[in-house]
């Protein structure tokens, strides 16, 4: 065997190893989140699910990092493809949260200032006496 044939012998050895260990990483991650997922669903304090939706959140950005970066072969690219790529994709998360933050902005401006959205939001519906004992009322 030639020295270049035994040196892509190794190398693919070794690229087997690293895309299964990448795999049980992502395998492990996703079990994790099923997990937590499960759990939260049990979970009565706000507080408590918003961290756990949270921790969900941060173990998805390092699957897709692993994602990216083993089997889109960014891992070993050079740092300028790598911003071109790392930088819209932030841009792109940034446009994301302006977008979802202004259109609640203008949800709660639109109740507040156009008086039939806010006449519709302060309507209360009283119940009928008897409704509240099971006969309809006779309208």
């Amino acid at each position: 065997m030639s020295h270049s044939a035994q040196a892509l012998h190794h190398d693919d050895g070794s690229a087997v190893k690293e895309i299964w260990k990448v795999t049980a990483i992502l395998s492990v991650l996703t079990i994790i989140e099923l997990i937590l997922g499960f759990w939260m669903m049990g979970i009565e304090s706000e507080s408590f699910r918003l961290a756990i939706k949270g921790s969900i959140v941060i173990l998805m950005i390092a699957k897709a990092f692993y994602i990216v970066g083993y089997f889109m072969h960014l891992k070993h690219e050079l740092k300028n493809l790598i911003m071109t790529i790392v930088v819209p994709l932030a841009l792109f998360i940034w446009f994301i949260t302006a977008f979802l933050y202004e259109g609640n902005s203008y949800k709660n401006l639109r109740n507040r200032y156009d008086p039939y959205k806010k006449a519709q939001t302060e309507i209360k519906v009283h119940k009928n006496e008897e409704v509240k004992e099971g006969k309809p009322s006779a309208e």
